[in-house]
């Protein structure tokens, strides 16, 4: 249970307390009136963003949040005691859906994003509200609003600038650990990686996040292997870091199969900007190499870039490709938020 990017939550809101109905009754106190107070608002249930969470594995123990109700009214015009509010403090990148697991309640992408997922109720008037030069004696008071109770699935998606894609032992964990501080699991057999990681990589004195997925096979989208279930994952990059490996007698069958299943998944993750590289070439000749990269490019239709992740040859060309198509897609963003900008109509 190292990592739990889907989780089923049970969230109850606190109903309003009941209004009081109450008179005043001291001894040599005439006309008394009435003195019954409000009852206390419910306590909601928020979901907030926060930093240093990176999954969900907190919801694995405890799926049931419920907060407290309000308190009711009391005489001597007492208002009831407001119940506590109850905050679910999710990783930053966390989908809230509704219970059907398709409607998006909401995204948290940025720390310090709040949500309400379910509103307290509010608190009744108690008689004493209901005082009037007409009705000198209200007899009646309000109940307190119910509360709100729901399912809903929370889903993590990682934040990262680049996501690896690649059959299973494309050399994706070994790309991973060459670049950046991160310590993947590394074996010489498929489906070393059984969930996500996250490596930090440097080049030309600047950063980005580099995420590695579980290896991909044919049929994923039916479940094949370990699915596509961690795709998901690499939605919110910016690029797509292709890895195929060399030392393949069917490069292009490769290629396609990731690509088929990219396709069969859906959404944009098909159309993102991609940089293909073929991998292991430390392991070829001079003319394997050239085999193995005019057929990839003949199935790709676009330059392929060769590199070895362990002699490090081609690894500098191959990281300077994906920071530019990270730059590229940032500048796209503030451009596309300069214009919105700029067609807002000023309002004093």
């Amino acid at each position: 249970m190292k990592f739990l990017d889907l989780a089923k939550v049970y969230i109850r809101s606190g109903a309003g307390g009941n209004g009081c109905v109450s008179f005043r009754r001291e001894k040599y106190i005439e006309y008394g009136g009435p003195d019954g107070g409000d009852g206390g608002k419910g306590g909601s249930v928020w979901a907030e963003a926060v930093d240093g969470l990176n999954t969900l594995i907190d919801f694995r123990y405890q799926q049931h949040f419920f907060a407290k109700n309000g308190q009711s009214g009391m005489g001597r015009q007492r208002s009831g005691k407001d119940g506590d509010d109850i905050i679910l403090r999710v990783p930053v990148g966390t989908e809230i859906l509704d219970e059907d697991e398709e409607t998006v309640l909401a995204d948290l992408t940025e720390v310090g994003e709040r949500v309400l997922l379910a509103k307290g109720g509010n608190g009744g008037f108690g008689n004493l509200h209901f005082k009037s030069s007409t009705n000198q004696a209200p007899r009646r008071a309000n109940s307190g609003q119910e509360c709100v109770e729901r399912t809903i699935w929370l889903r993590l998606k990682l934040i990262a600038d680049a996501g690896l894609l690649g059959l299973p032992n494309a050399g994706k964990s070994t790309f991973l650990s060459s670049t950046s501080n991160a310590r993947p699991k590394i074996a010489d057999y498929p489906f070393t990686t059984l969930h996500p990681n996250l490596g930090v990589v440097g080049i030309d004195n600047t950063e980005f996040v580099m995420a590695d997925i579980p290896g991909l096979i044919e049929g994923a989208h039916e479940g094949r292997g370990i699915g596509d279930r961690f795709l998901g994952h690499v939605e919110r990059c910016a690029v797509l870091l292709h890895l195929v490996d060399g030392t393949s007698e069917t490069v292009a069958e490769d290629y396609r199969t990731i690509i088929n299943e990219l396709e069969a998944y859906g959404g944009e993750l098909a159309n993102k900007p991609r940089v293909t590289a073929l991998n292991k070439i430390d392991a070829l000749d001079d003319e394997e190499r050239a085999a193995a990269r005019s057929a990839l490019e003949a199935e790709v239709g676009a330059p392929v870039r060769i590199m070895s992740s362990v002699s490090r040859e081609g690894l500098d060309e191959v990281l300077r490709a994906v920071r530019a198509e990270i730059d590229d897609d940032r500048l796209r963003i503030k451009q596309a938020e300069a214009s919105e900008e700029e067609d807002t109509p000023w309002q004093p």
